[in-house]
């Protein structure tokens, strides 16, 4: 792993770690941790993932997952699912993830609250993981 590579990997985790400190109260401390399918927001067909997909996978698993599932599921009580027809493109553009990464995002389509900016990210990570879940979403008849 490269240096770039692991000072990525860091800042994810050191932004996942704030998140789940300072996070509001009324979050599911078992589903925050340690989501899984018994706590999956929707059932769904993995793609095969690869190239810039793969990358985005995995920055995905490091910075996303807590809140948002493996594989972008939802996790009840601590972040909706990404492949979910809300989050289509044409009513979510890649520049909405872009900015909501960015900046946060206030809570709009779901009751989990605010979600804050996610730091330690470039806007090519962020490309990387919109990649890899627009994957997802075409192989689960979202497009």
């Amino acid at each position: 792993m490269n240096r770039k590579h692991l000072l990525i990997s860091a800042c994810a985790v050191a932004a996942v770690a704030a998140y789940i400190t300072l996070r509001p109260a009324q979050v599911d401390e078992a589903a925050q941790l340690a989501p899984t399918e018994d706590n999956a927001m929707v059932a769904i067909q993995m793609p095969p993932i690869e190239g810039n997909a793969a990358m985005g996978q995995r920055i995905f698993e490091n910075a996303c997952a807590a809140c948002h599932g493996s594989n972008a599921v939802g996790v009840e009580g601590a972040g909706p699912p990404l492949v979910h027809i809300i989050y289509e493109p044409s009513h979510h553009a890649d520049e909405s993830f872009q900015r909501a990464v960015a900046m946060g995002v206030r809570s709009h389509h779901w009751q989990f609250g605010d979600m804050p900016p996610v730091e330690g990210l470039t806007r090519g990570d962020v490309a990387m993981v919109i990649d890899y879940i627009r994957e997802i979403q075409r192989a689960n008849g979202i497009n």
